[in-house]
């Protein structure tokens, strides 16, 4: 498939990027930095979300190379939830995609996602913590709206990778105080950076904060 301009500005070219487990977008700036970015979907949506589009028009823009990419299980079916029993396969996928990205940008590699795609990377990292350099992770799924005791938190403990968070207050998946506690549990450096006003989708706005904050994160 033929690459297109990416952006008003046209400060990145998008290109189709496929391989065994990986299917999505390369987003590669016309000036590039040393740094790369994996980011994919929540648990009912696809690399094509406004959310992802709009982050990695941004950080391609700031110099990332930047792969937006879906999860083998959105590979499978176009709709639909994540398959019962088959997370470790979208683990697997998400492993690909940050080697892929390794290639391109071998000294530094940021793995993240929107909701269900950030839990699973921040899974990955649990259990392989050389696969990123770093995680983001746009609205954690803490627990199902409603069900507070259901946490999502057993890896935490085991996490050593340097963590960003991005949620907004009005999270129905999790509260920022809830967020607060439940991060105490990782042992690696971690922020939680809370957008006011925003649901789980994160709004229109929130491509530059997640921008800026990842920018500094990085170079923390």
């Amino acid at each position: 498939m033929a690459a297109r301009r990416s952006g008003v500005k046209e400060k990145s070219l998008t290109k189709r990027f496929e391989r065994e487990l990986i299917r999505g977008w390369l987003h590669e700036p016309t000036k590039p930095s040393d740094k790369g970015l994996v980011i994919t979907h929540g648990a009912g949506s696809n690399c094509e979300s406004l959310l992802l589009r709009d982050v990695a028009d941004a950080f391609a823009e700031a110099g990332f190379h930047v792969l937006r990419c879906d999860l083998p299980y959105r590979q499978l079916r176009a709709s639909g939830p994540p398959f019962p029993g088959a997370a470790a396969r979208d683990r697997e996928g998400l492993q690909q995609a940050a080697e892929a990205m390794r290639e391109i940008t071998p000294d530094y590699v940021m793995l993240g996602g929107h909701s269900y795609g950030g839990r699973q990377a921040t899974l990955l990292a649990a259990e392989n913590p050389a696969v990123t350099d770093s995680l983001l992770l746009l609205s954690y799924p803490l627990h199902p709206p409603r069900k507070p005791e259901q946490l999502r938190t057993q890896h935490f403990p085991q996490l050593r990778t340097p963590a960003l968070f991005i949620h907004g207050t009005r999270d129905t998946f999790g509260s920022i105080e809830e967020m607060t506690a439940a991060l105490s549990a990782i042992p690696a450096r971690h922020q939680l950076v809370a957008i006011e006003k925003a649901g789980h989708e994160l709004g229109a706005a929130a491509a530059a904060v997640i921008l800026r904050e990842a920018e500094c994160f990085a170079n923390a």
